[in-house]
Parts: C-alpha cells; structure tokens; sequence
C-alpha cells in the first residue's frame, strides 16, 4: 500500500505544478480551490506581472478554462457574446453573438450573471433572459438551445437568470424555477428534458455535487431553501426551508462542502446552517445569524474553517474566519465589500468588490494580509479563476490576466 500511495502523492504533487483547468464556475470541483502549487504568494505595489489585458462588455459572468482555451461571455450593446480566447495570449479565437433584448428591471445591469460551463467538447452558457445555448469548444458553432423562461412558463424575478448550470451523469442540471419544475435535467448533447423535479423557485445561487454517505448528491440553493436530489432520475433525498421572510429576498451563495456537511448562507435575516448529510436525510449542527451571512459571495472552506463576506452588500461587510463545527468567529477585517477568492495551499487570493487584488494567509488564528494592490474597478462581481499559473479577473470594462508563477 505504501508505493502506492506515494505514486499518488507524486501525482497529485505533479499536477500541482503542471496545473490545471478552470472549466466551470468556482472551479474544478466548484469550490473555489486550486490545486496548483508554486504560485506568488505576495508582490509589490504594482501587483503581479500583467501578460494581457482587453476591453470586455458589461456582466458579472466569469471567464472559464480548459486547456489553452478561455471562454468569456458578456454583453456589448444588444448583443450577448460568447467569446474564445487563446488563454496564454489573449487572442480571439472565436466569438458566437445572440441579440438581446433583456433589461435589468432594477437597473441592476443588463450583462450575463451565469458563469459558462465547458465539459469535453462543448460549451454551456445560459443568459439573464433564460436562453440555455450549447456550442461547440472548437469553433462557436450552435449546436443546440432552450429558451427556458418560454417553453416552462417561469415568473419573472428580480435581477434575471443567474444560477451557472452543471453537469452530472450526463446530464445538465438547472434550477429553472417553474412551478412545474423546479430543477430540470438536460441531455448535454441535444438539450432534450430528461427529468423535472420540484416546485422551487430560481435562486441566484448554483449547485454542487459531492459524494455523502455512499451516494451521489446534486445540491441546490433553491428560492425555498435546500434541495439534494439523486442527479442521475431527480428523486429528492433531502430537503429543508431556509429563506427569509422578505419576498424582496435572495438565496445566491453556493452551498459549500464540508466533509460529510454542508454549508448553506445567506443575509435578510436568514443567517447560516450547517447540516450532517445522510443519503436520504439531514441533521442541523447549528444555524444562526451571526457567524457569516453571505450575501451573494461564496465562503471557501479549509482545515475545519470557513472563510467569506458577512453582512448585505448594501450595508457593508465584514471578510471573516469561522470555525465550521460551531460558527465561532474567530477573526474580521473590514474593506473588502462583497468580494471573490480563491484558495491556493494556505493562501487565499482575494478580489475585493472594489477591485484591489489581496494576498492573504490562510490562518485561523489572526488575519495576515501579505500583499494589496488596485487592479480594477468596482464593483467586481464576477468570480475569478486561476489555471495554469495564470489569474484571471474582470469588471465592467476589462479583463485582466496575471503571472502568478514563481521565477526560478
């Protein structure tokens, strides 16, 4: 057993410095994780070394990567674009556009919140307006849509459509939100429905999958609050109410796996719960209102602690370390707003909301800042992603990707 598991070792170390894909939203395993060793950990004034930047559209979209290939998608005029790049240099590969006319009706911006998904050789995007669209990796070709809000009747929310699909058993999973269904499984390869489950509302908030307990579980955040469902027929294995009381709410952070829990936030009174999951029940740890109530941003875990944004966009929040069995909160920093991270080893890699990059160690016992640098402008809301020593990070006006290998 003992070669064995350092062959493994050695892979997982090798990988680590090769790097690797970022291909869906919050990355490989959708939590906000790297597995790629050897990055910078601080940098000067100036910020990491710049390999190229351009002019992007408007949206809280997230740029994607597998390969040398990254996919973008934002709005310019009326006109949503989904864009190839050369991940390395920048250059256009392709660009697929879909006219629009979809307006925000809070004017809280007409641009994509939905992250692209690519798996094998196609790419999945789903804009505000609820068109589902499947291309082709290589070259933009459509290869087939759903029109989602038309053909399931769905009310009309608050901010669009902004939950980020994912693939599971073959099938692509959406919290569509009709009353007729609530979750949707899609064929990936021709877009057909395959099950429906549910009445829950769409949320802002996108699901994971994880293995509990012996069997696979497709969690969602719904508007209602926590759904488990078996990803392969829709059958439910768990769910539980956690939502405001306020209709002028939302749930938009992603659930977080925690060992054999789950992690699930929010604000508007609501708080946060952490829950033991069973294959077919779960049992509440603790919940509250005071630990980290993410507004929209999702809290990244490691060695038994939580990390994230507490606190209402709106009202100002709080960057904090939590213990994930008990909610203690063991540290705050202020100033950061509704921010993004990434976790890399026992570093996070922080945007904040306006648009400084941060360094900081991942330490429970006391906040350690290592590097701050202005790279963009607020608000960013748009998640970042990291592959192949290569950061990647947008607002409203660019897109931006940093070196963040080491030298020698």
């Amino acid at each position: 057993m003992m070669p064995r598991l350092k062959i493994l070792a050695g892979m997982v170390w090798l990988m680590g410095l090769l790097g690797a894909d970022w291909p869906q939203f919050l990355g490989p395993q959708r939590n906000c994780t790297s597995t790629e060793t050897g990055l910078l950990q601080s940098w000067d004034e100036k910020g990491p070394p710049v390999l190229w930047q351009m002019n992007v559209g408007e949206g809280y979209s997230s740029p994607v990567i597998a390969g040398e290939r990254l996919v973008l998608f934002h709005r310019v005029g009326d006109e949503e674009i989904v864009e190839c790049l050369d991940a390395a240099k920048g250059k256009e590969l392709w660009k697929h556009r879909e006219t629009t006319n979809y307006r925000d009706p809070l004017g809280k911006g007409d641009g994509p919140r939905s992250t692209p998904l690519i798996a094998g050789e196609r790419v999945y995007t789903l804009s505000p307006g609820g068109r589902l669209l499947c291309l082709k990796l290589a070259n933009g070709e459509k290869v087939w849509q759903r029109d989602l809000l038309t053909d399931y009747n769905v009310p009309r929310s608050y901010f669009g459509v902004g939950t980020s699909p994912i693939l599971e058993s073959g099938l692509l999973l959406v919290n569509v939100g009709s009353r007729d269904a609530g979750i949707v499984a899609f064929d990936k390869g021709s877009g057909k429905e395959m099950w429906k489950a549910t009445q829950d509302g769409a949320s802002y908030s996108s699901p994971i999958a994880a293995d509990i307990d012996g069997v696979r579980h497709a969690v969602f955040f719904t508007r209602q609050g926590i759904i488990s469902l078996d990803p392969a027929n829709g059958n439910v294995r768990f769910a539980k109410r956690w939502r405001s009381r306020m209709d002028a709410s939302v749930n938009a952070a992603t659930p977080v796996v925690v060992g054999d829990c789950l992690f699930f936030t929010a604000c508007y009174d609501t708080g946060a719960i952490l829950v033991r999951a069973k294959k077919d029940a779960i049992e509440e740890l603790w919940s509250n209102d005071r630990s980290l109530s993410c507004h929209f941003s999702t809290p990244v875990y490691h060695e038994g602690f939580l990390y994230g944004f507490d606190g209402r966009q709106e009202a100002g929040t709080e960057f904090r370390c939590i213990e994930a069995k008990t909610g203690k909160v063991h540290w705050s920093k202020e100033g950061f707003g509704c921010g993004s991270m990434i976790l890399a080893g026992n570093n996070l890699i922080v945007l904040s909301e306006n648009g400084e990059l941060v360094s900081v160690e991942c330490k429970s016992d006391k906040y350690r800042e290592k590097a701050r640098t202005a790279v963009l402008t607020g608000p960013c809301r748009a998640h970042m992603a990291l592959a192949n020593g290569r950061l990647y990070a947008r607002d409203n006006e660019k897109l931006v990707c940093w070196n963040l290998k080491k030298r020698g």
